[in-house]
Formats: structure tokens, C-alpha cells, sequence
């Protein structure tokens, strides 16, 4: 099974001036310690689930070219994007971009996004969800045009919500055929028959009986659009703390182990963890057994 760290807290000790050291050392023992990967929110204020909406948040993009220079082997990505922050061209040359600095290491993760007050806090045009579906899937199929050959094609894209004229990416990304996609959510009718058309990978939440039902049904969209389903590589994402004695709140990395040990059962094959506490004294070295355990399952 592979393991990622989801870093989607930065109200560090020491205020602003400690969040890119803290970062950075935080990121450099993940990478050393064999996280798969590696993964900020596309958010702009804390989400209701880590805090309040004043702590800290960063700018996803920004943060995956800061850590890219602060390590050397995992994957990077956004978990996931909000389809309408960015238009398309400005989603595949980022998600290029991180790739060629990183030595081919990016993810392209993107989603229909949920959050309205954020959005409109800040000014972001939040369409309805049916139309952010329709956004989504031109986004997918531009992304793929521009990660075609040596420099994208030349072809016209011309679609409900938006229209190119030229598909150029150059330079062309590292990662080959292209930088993998991944599709955030558990919608079981537009999500994941997203995923079945356009991706190479899916994230859901869940326990395993929740995780078990959303990979058959994309097993189900799969077989309708004649795709192998083991193409696709199932991941989810979970929340912890880590501690050595496992006390009330937290697991031990055994526990843990144990606990996505299950959802491995239920097929998920990547479990990216936010663990809460990672930037905390001792927790990075308890973070390296974790990868240990789960690389054995």
C-alpha cells in the first residue's frame, strides 16, 4: 500500500515568520521517511474540519513549488483542486510546471469544490454544481489535448464554457503520457464516472464499507465506457494524530497501520493521511515507522 501526508495545517508555533521553515522541515523528513506523496488543500481559508476560517491557510500552488525544492523522491499534488479558481490552460501549465522543476513529480488533483462561503468571501464566481460538473469535464479533456505529444496539439477546442484555440504546452511534462489525474469526490452518477473517462486515479472518504460500495460503482462506469478498472489507482483520504502511547485522541503508528490495513482490505491501494500533529517533537519519527508498517501491508 502506498502512504502520502496530507499537510493541510499551518497555525505553527512562532506565528507566520515559522510557517516556511517548519514547512520545509516537516517536508524534508516526509520525503526521507518514504512518503509516496505529498499534498496540500486547494482552499484559501482553514476548513471547518482543522479550525477556524482566520488560521492560517496557503495558496495551493505556490506551496507545491516551495516543497518540490524541499525534497527529492514523493509526489506532489493538490488535494483536491476547486475546478473554478483556475481556467483550464492555467491548471495543466501549473500542474506542467511543478512537474518539469520537480523532475516529473506533480499531480494534476482537481474536483468540482464545495466551498461557497470561501468563495464568496474572496470573489470567486461559484457556479451552480451542475455547471461546475460541465467545467470539470472540459477542464479534463483540455488537460489531456494539452498533454499530447511533444508540445500539445494544434487543434481547436471549442465547448459550452470555454474555448481554445491552441492547445500549446510547452515545455511538455515530464511525467509521461502525461501527469496523472486524479479526481476528488464520491459522487456516484458525475464524479466518478469522471474518473472512469478521464483519470488516473480516485480519492474518496469513508470507512471500508463506504470505500468497498464507491470502487464498485466505479468499477460499474468503468465497464460502460470500456476502461479497465485496475487502471485506476483508488485512493482515500484520512484524518489522525499520532502518538507513542496511543493515549485518548490519538493512534499509535501500529494502530494506524492497522486501521488502513482494513481499508487496503477494501481496496483502497493509497491512504493519504492528515495527521494533525506531524510538526510536533517526535512525531516525524513515529510518521517513519508509519510508512514502514504501511508499505508492508
Amino acid at each position: 500500500m502506498k502512504i502520502g501526508l496530507q499537510l493541510n495545517r499551518f497555525d505553527y508555533a512562532g506565528g507566520a515568520p515559522a510557517i516556511g521553515p517548519t514547512l520545509a522541515r516537516v517536508a524534508r523528513a516526509a520525503d526521507e521517511a518514504g512518503f509516496d506523496s505529498l499534498w496540500v488543500m486547494d482552499h484559501f481559508f482553514q476548513i471547518r474540519s482543522n479550525g477556524p476560517a482566520e488560521d492560517p491557510m496557503l495558496e495551493g500552488w505556490t506551496t507545491l513549488g516551495y516543497l518540490a525544492a524541499h525534497t527529492r523522491r514523493a509526489r506532489l499534488g493538490l488535494m483536491v483542486g476547486g475546478v473554478h479558481y483556475r481556467l483550464p490552460g492555467l491548471w495543466v501549465k501549473a500542474a506542467t510546471t511543478l512537474d518539469v522543476l520537480s523532475g516529473g513529480r506533480a499531480w494534476l488533483g482537481i474536483g468540482a469544490a464545495w466551498n461557497q462561503e470561501e468563495s464568496d468571501a474572496l470573489g470567486f464566481p461559484m457556479p451552480p454544481l451542475g455547471t461546475r460538473f460541465e467545467m470539470l469535464e472540459e477542464t479534463l479533456r483540455i488537460a489531456r489535448a494539452m498533454w499530447t505529444g511533444d508540445r500539445g496539439t494544434e487543434e481547436r477546442f471549442a465547448g459550452v464554457h470555454y474555448t481554445a484555440t491552441r492547445l500549446l504546452n510547452a515545455p511538455q511534462s515530464l511525467s509521461r503520457p502525461r501527469v496523472p489525474i486524479m479526481i476528488g469526490g464520491g459522487g456516484e452518477q458525475k464524479t466518478l464516472r469522471l474518473v472512469a473517462q478521464y483519470a488516473d486515479a480516485t480519492n474518496v472518504f469513508g470507512g471500508p464499507d463506504m470505500l468497498r460500495r464507491k470502487y464498485a460503482i466505479l468499477r460499474e462506469h468503468c465497464a460502460r465506457v470500456g476502461r479497465p478498472f485496475e487502471e485506476i489507482e483508488r485512493s482515500t483520504l484520512q484524518q489522525a494524530r499520532l502518538a507513542a502511547d496511543g493515549r485518548p485522541g490519538t493512534e499509535t503508528p501500529e494502530g494506524l497501520a492497522g486501521r488502513l490495513a482494513a481499508l487496503a482490505e477494501a481496496g483502497a491501494q493509497h491512504a493519504v493521511l492528515g495527521i494533525q500533529n506531524i510538526e510536533q517533537p517526535g512525531v516525524d519519527d513515529l510518521a517513519a515507522r508509519l510508512v514502514e508498517l504501511v508499505h508492508a501491508i
